[in-house]
């Protein structure tokens, strides 16, 4: 009975989700809530990216959104004229930009971002805590100034514009698709692709979690000290951890720059890793549906708490900031959750007690 009921759950949710873009144009709200689904599909990535190094490993990594932003520089620089326009070189090779191929592209971003994590990882291998968390947490600043700085590539604060959409096999997504008489939009067109790599990616994390590494991942996490005992090889383990986890921040960032069309260093701020970490650590630590539960209620709450600070500023008068409102909704919202369900709001079923028995 309890399979069947889990089948039927399933079935349920793949149909809604499909149907989804119909759902939201039936209801005439626009390209407004499809752009934020959107946007949580990819935080989604993020966060199963994150929960291999603090779920699995748990190694605390408060930088984790330097990984996003490499990946996204990397599609940028290589899917845009900017090489060009700032260097004489590649300008007389390619007078238009590189715009390379996109199975040249998301390679690049996540193999960028899977050495950037095992750099990372290598000279914090005996750092645990709070001291690995400062280390990570001034390497995600690194890469944000340095970003910010370096005027001659990235563009600085101004960014990185009129980078190219995704398309492969002359199927531009960033184009609008007839078929059968339907127009679809680019940004359902997205949808049904970040949808795919989001699956793709909770399949991963499922094989990794009952696959050796993953045993050997937990085993580091709980005791590091007798996992080493047992014969597995902690240095290995972390720095695997790390460019694992990172590989998925690089093929988000990915995607974000082709959905965007643009990036620049105020996208990947130290507030973006702390909300990476909480949806995490909210919906519930090492537990798939749990990140995915919690990425999806954190990406979309700032968007939908947009419709209640708005009256909350009209009843005061407009002496109170909707932003700064906003803001505070979001962190009540959190502490709500923090007190009520210390180990998230979908945690994994605690070891060493009996499974509930099955109701006929």
């Amino acid at each position: 009975m309890q399979t069947k009921n889990k089948f039927v759950l399933y079935a349920v949710v793949a149909v809604a989700l499909l149907l989804m873009p119909g759902i939201c144009a039936s209801l005439g709200l626009g390209n407004g809530p499809m752009r934020i689904i959107d946007l949580a599909l990819l935080y989604v990535m993020l966060a199963l990216g994150l929960n291999i190094v603090v779920g699995y490993a748990g190694l605390l990594d408060l930088g984790y959104v330097a990984f996003y932003a490499l990946g996204a520089y990397m599609f940028g620089l290589l899917a845009s004229p900017q090489l060009s326009t700032n260097f004489e070189t590649f300008a007389a090779a390619f007078p238009n930009g590189l715009h390379m191929p996109l199975w040249l592209l998301i390679p690049a971003g996540a193999a960028l971002a899977a050495l950037a994590g095992a750099l990372l990882g290598a000279p914090t291998l005996k750092l645990r805590g709070d001291y690995l968390a400062i280390v990570t947490l001034g390497f995600g600043e690194i890469i944000r100034v340095f970003m910010n700085n370096l005027d001659t590539v990235t563009n600085g604060p101004r960014g990185i514009g009129e980078i190219d959409g995704i398309h492969f096999w002359g199927y531009d997504l960033s184009k609008p698709l007839e078929l059968m008489g339907f127009t679809v939009p680019p940004i359902t067109q997205y949808y049904y692709l970040f949808l795919a790599l989001v699956l793709g990616s909770i399949l991963i994390c499922y094989r990794l979690e009952t696959s050796r590494i993953g045993r050997a991942w937990m085993a580091i996490r709980e005791d590091e000290i007798a996992a080493k005992a047992m014969g597995i090889n902690t240095r290995n383990m972390k720095l695997l951890a790390f460019g694992m986890g990172a590989t998925f921040g690089g093929v988000a960032g990915s995607m974000f720059a082709a959905f965007q069309g643009f990036v620049s260093p105020e996208s990947f701020s130290l507030q973006e890793s702390i909300m990476i970490v909480a949806m995490v650590v909210l919906g519930g630590i090492g537990h798939i549906p749990g990140v995915v539960l919690g990425a999806l209620l954190l990406a979309a709450l700032p968007e939908v708490l947009r419709y209640v600070a708005g009256p909350l500023q009209e009843m005061s008068d407009g002496r109170l900031d909707a932003a700064i409102l906003r803001q505070l909704l979001i962190a009540l919202a959190m502490i709500s959750v923090m007190l009520l369900r210390p180990r998230g709001l979908w945690p994994a079923p605690e070891h060493g007690k009996a499974a509930p028995k099955a109701q006929n």
